[in-house]
C-alpha cells in the first residue's frame, strides 16, 4: 500500500541533515564545554557548516543550546506525565504524584547545571517570538498543565486553585534547579527541596467547596 506522505525533496532533506548535524555537534560541545565555553563558530566548523548556515537554523548561541535542550526537556515531560499516571493508578498521595512529574524534568535539567540553568533563563527572560524559544515555552504550558491535571485530583482544592498551585509547583522547580546557591546540589537534593515546599504548600488545606 502506498503511503500518502509527500517524500521530501532533495533541498529538504540537505537541509534536514544540516540540522541535525548542528544539533549533533553543538549537544556534544555544551557537554564538554559548557554553553559559555562554546562559540557559535566552533560549531558551524565542527559541523562542516557556514556560519550564515547555522544562523539559518538558530539565530544566536542562546537560541542554539534551546533547540538542543528543547528536544531533552520535550523527553523528560513525557516520562514526567506518564510517571505521574502509574503513580495515580497506585493511589499515591498528591505530593508524589508530583514528584513523579518533576522528577525527570529536574534531572533532565541538573544533567548538566550550568547549561540547564541557561536554558531555563532564556525561556524565561528570553524574546518569546523566536521560533525555538517559543517552542520551549510551549513545553513549559505542558508542564504546567500536567501539574494542573495532577494537583486537580486532590479533592482538597478546587479547579482554580490547581491551575494557581501548578504555576506555583513549576516556579519551586525553576528556582530550585537553577538558583546559583543550589548549583551544587545533586538531582535528589533538588528534589527532596521541591518535596518540603511542596507538601508545604499543600498541607492543611480545606477540602473544596
Amino acid at each position: 500500500m502506498g503511503s500518502d506522505q509527500p517524500v521530501p525533496g532533495r533541498r529538504e532533506r540537505a537541509k534536514e541533515d544540516k540540522r541535525l548535524r548542528i544539533m549533533s555537534v553543538a549537544r556534544t560541545l555544551f557537554a564538554e564545554y559548557g554553553v559559555d565555553g562554546v562559540t557559535t563558530q566552533q560549531v558551524a566548523d565542527r559541523a562542516d557548516v557556514a556560519i550564515g548556515t547555522l544562523y539559518a537554523y538558530a539565530g544566536t548561541k542562546a537560541e542554539l543550546l534551546i533547540m538542543v535542550q528543547n528536544d531533552k526537556f520535550a523527553a523528560a515531560i513525557r516520562d514526567g506525565l506518564a510517571a505521574a499516571t502509574v503513580s495515580a493508578r497506585r493511589q499515591a498521595d498528591t505530593v508524589e504524584q508530583v514528584l513523579a512529574l518533576v522528577w525527570p524534568v529536574v534531572a533532565c535539567i541538573r544533567e548538566q547545571p550550568e547549561n540547564g540553568r541557561t536554558y531555563l533563563h532564556e525561556l524565561v527572560f528570553g524574546d518569546p517570538t523566536e521560533p525555538h524559544r517559543a517552542g520551549g515555552l510551549v513545553l513549559a504550558v505542558r508542564l504546567e498543565e500536567g501539574l494542573s491535571a495532577v494537583l486537580a485530583r486532590d479533592t482538597r482544592l478546587g479547579a482554580a486553585d490547581a491551575v494557581t498551585l501548578a504555576r506555583v509547583v513549576t516556579a519551586i522547580v525553576h528556582v530550585t534547579t537553577a538558583a546559583t546557591v543550589h548549583l551544587a546540589d545533586t538531582p535528589s537534593q533538588i528534589l527532596s527541596r521541591v518535596r518540603r515546599q511542596v507538601s508545604a504548600i499543600l498541607v492543611a488545606r480545606p477540602v473544596a467547596a
